[in-house]
């Protein structure tokens, strides 16, 4: 049986020339959060990085783009699994692994679910050699007596 947690959810919004990733990771360190997801995100960019599907480098975007969906998982200590997708001005979508360098245009609205009672990390699985997300219960909070 898979653990389970109550949420918490924390709302923010990033600004023009803001990285996506970076703040994510930034925001997520200074939480202490163990155990994340990206619950939506709404928004704009100018910059686009993304790892494709099935390959091993970024491919990098310039121009006006709409955030049509952010999703995956967060943790301070076992970092994120992100997936983006974006929408040109004909509507065309591309998406692919958030990767640093997606600038913000004019805004992203992003609400953020913590899972307090869990703790992503990640570990190598040996079907692939990947990273792969394991999830554990938290440990236990200790309260210190004065």
């Amino acid at each position: 049986m898979a653990p389970a947690s109550n949420l918490q959810a924390y709302a923010l919004r990033l600004k023009p020339g803001d990285d996506l990733r970076q703040q994510l990771t930034a925001f997520v360190a200074a939480q202490h959060l163990e155990a994340g997801a990206v619950l939506t995100c709404v928004g704009s960019l100018t910059d686009v990085s993304l790892r494709l599907a099935n390959q091993e480098s970024a491919t990098h975007y310039h121009g006006h783009f709409e955030i049509v969906s952010l999703v995956g998982t967060l943790s301070a200590s076992g970092g994120g699994h992100l997936h983006l997708a974006v929408a040109d001005s004909t509507g065309r979508t591309l998406g692919g692994h958030l990767l640093d360098g997606c600038r913000i245009y004019t805004t992203a609205e992003i609400v953020l679910g913590a899972l307090p009672g869990l703790r992503f990390t990640r570990e190598t699985d040996p079907t692939f050699g990947y990273k792969e997300l394991v999830v554990k219960p938290a440990p236990p909070t200790v309260v210190k007596k004065r």
